[in-house]
């Protein structure tokens, strides 16, 4: 059993506009729009209290409301551009949330609606890490498939060019490395308004690789749905 006070806010950022697959946001992905499968996971979440999405698009806003979410204000187009930082967005929501709905905000949730092969589980185990860890931020990381010692940059002559790592080792002998996966973003109110997404009290949740696509093009569209489609 759980309290209100452990429970979190959950805010689905999902502007219209996107440059690798556009309207993605609203594309059928497994039978429903992308966004809803992120909603109906925050929603099953038992530690979750209520769901909002951010939004400049009516038509998303719509979607979203459909499927049980809140959608109460769109967001200032100037928070909807390609150069916009999502913390703004945050600083945003979280000023405006507070103000409707006379809620105080200790810390939130961010679900991109990029990642729908993220479970309800996953969604509640990071928040009790978070709460157990008395996190400033709890991010979902994936193990790397490669070492990034083996990661190398080419110029615009097709020429490979040695990053820092310049040694060779065998992959048994590499530190096991991992990234973020886009699937869940804890934050602490304080962390949101001091600008930050990492400090020394920042924890990652580790998600399997058939749970972390996060969703940029339509290959990554194509083979996230696949997995869905075999693992329902």
């Amino acid at each position: 059993m759980y309290s209100d006070t452990e429970k979190m806010i959950a805010i689905i950022p999902a502007r219209k506009g996107s440059k690798g697959l556009p309207g993605k946001n609203t594309m059928e992905f497994n039978g429903k729009p992308l966004i809803c499968h992120t909603i109906e996971s925050a929603i099953n979440s038992v530690m979750i209290d209520e769901v909002f999405v951010s939004t400049d698009d009516k038509e998303i806003a719509d979607i979203s409301k459909s499927y049980g979410a809140k959608a109460p204000f769109l967001r200032p187009s100037e928070l909807a551009q390609d150069h916009s930082l999502i913390n703004d967005t945050l600083k945003f929501m979280i000023e405006k949330i507070e103000e409707t709905f006379s809620k105080e905000l200790d810390s939130i949730i961010v679900l991109q609606p990029t990642s729908p092969l993220r479970t309800s589980d996953d969604i509640d185990n990071a928040i009790n890490l978070f709460y157990e860890k008395g996190a400033d931020s709890v991010i979902s990381f994936v193990k790397a498939s490669h070492p990034i010692l083996w990661h190398k940059a080419i110029n615009e002559h097709g020429q490979i060019i040695e990053n820092s790592y310049q040694q060779f080792s065998n992959r048994q002998d590499l530190e096991i490395t991992y990234y973020p996966n886009g699937a869940i973003y804890i934050f602490s109110k304080e962390m949101v308004f001091a600008n930050l997404s990492y400090s020394d009290k920042t924890y990652a949740y580790l998600m399997p690789k058939e749970r972390s696509i996060d969703i940029d093009d339509i290959s990554q569209f194509n083979y996230a749905e696949y997995l869905a489609k075999q693992q329902r």
